[in-house]
């Protein structure tokens, strides 16, 4: 079974192909940037060759499909009849989906709902998929949500406390997002450990230049960080996460700022950016290194933050099994790991400094022998657990053909 797995963003399309049927194996990927400009780019991987790269002519999405499409034919994939399906990465589903989805017209006008509460990314996902839908109208397109791994939070959990009619009436609410990560590093901590996924407790930390946090019991998500945008939650690269709500009001009386303008300075210019300057991990230390007193500031504060939602997270699950570093900083920075952890021997939380200075991926436990709490480093995989989702999502329709209310894959795909 060969799927296509296809992240859109506004001026990107991001592949991976994948062999189901022959481990897991990834045929082909790459990434397409810069959509629209005249120095749009193409760097791909054919299996695990080294990297490939090349100018690209692309407009539009249609031009960096076609492209794709082309190179699939040339090099791995001699006829389109072959992929069994194309997942496609779509950050908010809303509550309209806790499960992958077949897409249709009906799904298509919920992916559309949702842009308010994502107008940075649905509107991109959406387009990935009309313009993958026209170019392979007969191959089945499954959409796979970020959201959807923490549809299962309690609504003690996902509600905020406003006026209730803020919910009921425009979704005002928790959803989390890196579902998808979250989801795999769970079943591989699981898997690690040698427990069944429905019996672990975990708290899985996804760190990257965005960044979130997860509590989850018996394999189920129960609170997570982010809320109803991605700028809840941790200190990130150049988001703030939580702060007082009122400094926007401040921001705006005092220093006569927009909504656009704060919305920008919370989004792009704040988190360790703003702190320091820099919203790169590897030049922050580099920079706290060399006596900056702004990078320290901003380790100090980004581990700091962490800690606290640890600390939290332990007290909602009330018994963990393993806390589970991923993501770009959290599988390679160790300094972050050993700090976040200092302090927590008291919940059974420590780290061995020699097994941390060198993790073996994909998984590794880092924390001494014997201790209460695994502590582990996972490397996170979210185009496999999109292609998992969508092989499953597959099966699942195929077991209920016609029976729309049992399974989200049973309708039929769009042909027009």
């Amino acid at each position: 079974m060969k799927i296509l797995i296809l992240n859109a963003g506004s001026s990107s399309l991001k592949y991976s192909l994948f062999d189901m049927a022959a481990g897991h194996t990834v045929l082909l990927s790459g990434l397409i940037e810069r959509i629209g400009e005249a120095d749009a780019g193409h760097r791909y991987r054919i299996g695990a060759s080294d990297p490939l790269q090349q100018p690209l002519s692309c407009d539009h999405h249609r031009d960096a499909l076609q492209a794709l499409f082309a190179l699939l034919t040339e090099t791995v994939l001699p006829d389109l009849s072959e992929l069994a399906a194309v997942g496609h990465r779509v950050v908010h589903g809303g509550e309209f989906f806790r499960e992958p989805a077949l897409i249709e017209r009906q799904v298509i006008a919920h992916i559309e709902a949702a842009i308010p509460l994502a107008p940075l990314h649905n509107p991109a996902n959406l387009l990935g998929i009309e313009e993958t839908l026209r170019l392979l109208p007969t191959v089945p397109q499954i959409a796979v949500f970020d959201t959807a791994f923490h549809q299962t939070l309690p609504d003690y959990a996902f509600r905020y406390p406003l006026p209730g009619r803020l919910y009921t009436e425009h979704g005002v609410r928790r959803y989390g997002f890196h579902g998808t990560s979250h989801a795999y590093v769970a079943k591989q901590a699981a898997k690690h450990l040698g427990k069944p996924l429905a019996e672990t407790n975990l708290i899985t930390l996804h760190l990257g230049n965005g960044a979130s946090v997860a509590a989850i019991a018996g394999g189920v998500s129960i609170d997570t960080s982010m809320g109803m945008t991605p700028l809840e939650g941790l200190m990130m690269g150049s988001r703030c996460g939580d702060i007082d709500p009122a400094i926007a009001f401040y921001l705006a009386r005092t220093l006569g700022m927009e909504l656009d303008a704060i919305d920008k300075l919370y989004n792009k210019a704040s988190g360790c950016l703003g702190v320091c300057g820099e919203n790169d991990m590897r030049a922050i230390h580099a920079k706290a290194e060399q006596g900056d007193d702004s990078a320290r500031l901003a380790l100090a504060m980004y581990a700091y933050r962490i800690k606290k939602y640890i600390g939290a997270y332990y007290a909602v699950l009330g018994r963990l099994d393993a806390l589970v570093f991923t993501g770009g900083i959290g599988e390679n920075d160790a300094w972050l790991r050993q700090t976040c952890c200092v302090g927590l021997t008291a919940l059974g939380i420590a780290v061995d400094p020699a097994q941390n200075a060198a993790p073996a991926k994909p998984a590794a436990t880092i924390s001494p022998p014997g201790a209460e709490v695994a502590v582990t480093v996972i490397a996170t995989n979210e185009e496999l657990e999109i292609a998992t989702q969508t092989a499953e999502c597959l099966t699942r329709g195929a077991s209920t053909a016609g029976d729309a209310a049992k399974s989200p894959c049973s309708a039929a795909p769009i042909t027009e």
